[in-house]
């Protein structure tokens, strides 16, 4: 169940960086931080759950994986942001580095 919880930790932390990123426009301010703040809260408690049973280090180091990967890839498809072939390395070696810990757990 812990790494269940460090998945859904990981994937609530795509939600905040979103929300900050909503709250850069004037008609959406309030709606994005309230949006990021509770991401921010859904994602806290995930991985505190999940670090009852998974190392700290580990777990941490998942749930940030997690999310800047889901960051990334948002921010392309949704955002327009820039690719470019050594960003899309960068982001596959985030998740090698993601799937290493969970096979060395």
């Amino acid at each position: 169940m812990a790494w269940l919880y460090l998945v859904l930790a990981g994937l609530f932390e795509i939600g905040w960086p979103v929300g900050l990123k909503m709250a850069q426009n004037p008609a959406s301010r309030l709606s994005g931080i309230a949006i990021a703040v509770f991401f921010m809260l859904v994602s806290g408690v995930m991985l505190w759950l999940a670090q009852r049973q998974i190392p700290i280090g580990t777990a941490y180091a998942i749930w940030t994986g997690i999310g800047a990967a889901g960051t990334f890839f948002i921010g392309v498809t949704v955002y327009g942001d820039p690719t470019s072939v050594a960003r899309f390395v960068g982001v596959a070696l985030i998740l090698g580095g993601v799937v290493t810990l969970k096979l060395a757990h």
